[in-house]
C-alpha cells in the first residue's frame, strides 16, 4: 500500500511539473525605460463619448501634427469635437501620458468637425 501511495505522489508531482509554461519569458527590469510604440501614421476609431457613438480620423501630417476629424455631431458640439478629437491623439498618439493640443481652430463643415492638434 504504501508503495501505491508513493508512485501516487510520484506521478502527481510529473503531472504538475509537466503542465508547466516553459515558452518566452517577457520580463521587463522596472529600470528600463517603456519601449516607444510606433506613432500611427492614420488611424480611424469609433469613439464612444457621453453615451454616444461618433467617429474619428486621425491623419499625420509630419512634425508631430495631426489633422483631426470627427464625425457624428451638430455644428453646435464644439466643444464636444474638441474634447474628443484631443484626448483620442492623446490616448492613441501621444508618448508618457501626454495631451493633445489644437494648433489651429476648429471648423465645421461637411458634417465633421476638423482640426489640427499636436502632443504637448
Amino acid at each position: 500500500m504504501r508503495n501505491h501511495i508513493t508512485c501516487l505522489v510520484l506521478l502527481a508531482a510529473v503531472a504538475a511539473l509537466t503542465g508547466c509554461d516553459s515558452g518566452p519569458n517577457d520580463v521587463r527590469i522596472t529600470h528600463d525605460k517603456p519601449v516607444a510604440a510606433a506613432l500611427p501614421v492614420r488611424r480611424s476609431e469609433p469613439i464612444f463619448y457621453n453615451g454616444k457613438t461618433y467617429h474619428l480620423d486621425m491623419n499625420s501630417k509630419g512634425a508631430g501634427l495631426y489633422d483631426l476629424s470627427v464625425s457624428g455631431m451638430s455644428a453646435k458640439q464644439q466643444k464636444d469635437a474638441v474634447a474628443v478629437a484631443t484626448s483620442s491623439l492623446g490616448y492613441f498618439a501621444c508618448p508618457d501620458g501626454q495631451k493633445g493640443k489644437l494648433t489651429t481652430n476648429p471648423a465645421y463643415a461637411d458634417s465633421k468637425w476638423r482640426m489640427q492638434a499636436k502632443c504637448g
